[in-house]
């Protein structure tokens, strides 16, 4: 698996734009799952994978050496961590979470008046 990278064609995009390389890296599945689970501290391989419930020990490796080529995890005291620019990330898509909350009780409300 090649590593994803601002400024070369992603997945769906031609353009080289950092955020579509973001969008692509953080698509891909168990990126997001892997670094969510980081935010509360180091895990051991076995642990993270323990916690991400159903990958295989190939695509976790495969995940875990594609974040770390992209400097969002890296290896700690006590296992896998996230980098400082992974808990910025992290850090930054907060907003993100509050606003799906906002937005799942909006489509409620929609699909309640239909």
């Amino acid at each position: 698996m090649s590593s994803v990278l601002p400024n070369q064609t992603v997945r769906g995009s031609t353009s080289g734009v950092p955020i579509m390389a973001l969008f692509d890296i953080l698509g891909r599945k168990w990126n997001m799952r892997i670094m969510w689970e980081l935010r509360a501290g180091p895990l051991t391989f076995r642990a993270l994978q323990a916690q991400c419930g159903g990958v295989s020990p190939s695509v976790m490796n495969g995940r875990i050496k594609q974040l770390q080529a992209v400097q969002l995890i890296g290896v700690g005291e006590g296992g896998y961590v996230l980098t400082d620019l992974g808990q910025e990330l992290m850090d930054r898509l907060d907003p993100l979470r509050a606003w799906s909350a906002d937005w799942v009780e909006a489509l409620d409300r929609t699909s309640e008046s239909d």
